[in-house]
């Protein structure tokens, strides 16, 4: 029971195209879509990381998760001395 004339026009195989290459088709109000990511290129779906270094952000990413790798070691070693 819609209401003529006040919903978009529903595309049933509207064609999704990912930067990475990736063809879908599913439901919506696009005819086409282009998005940058998607489930076949997504580092929580592939369990690959690509990291794109721009101006040391990487160096500075991997000193922080080593100090705090560090951290956690020198915590768990006190904890058991108790």
């Amino acid at each position: 029971m819609t209401k003529k004339d006040i919903h978009p026009k529903y595309y049933e195989k509207a064609k999704i195209k990912c930067a990475c290459g990736a063809e879908f088709e599913i439901g919506s109000t696009q005819e086409k879509i282009e998005v940058e990511i998607c489930s076949q290129c997504h580092p929580a779906y592939t369990g690959k990381q690509k990291f794109i270094d721009s101006a040391g952000r990487l160096d500075r990413y991997k000193k922080m998760v080593s100090r705090s790798e560090e951290l956690k070691k020198g915590q768990s070693k006190k904890s058991r001395k108790k």
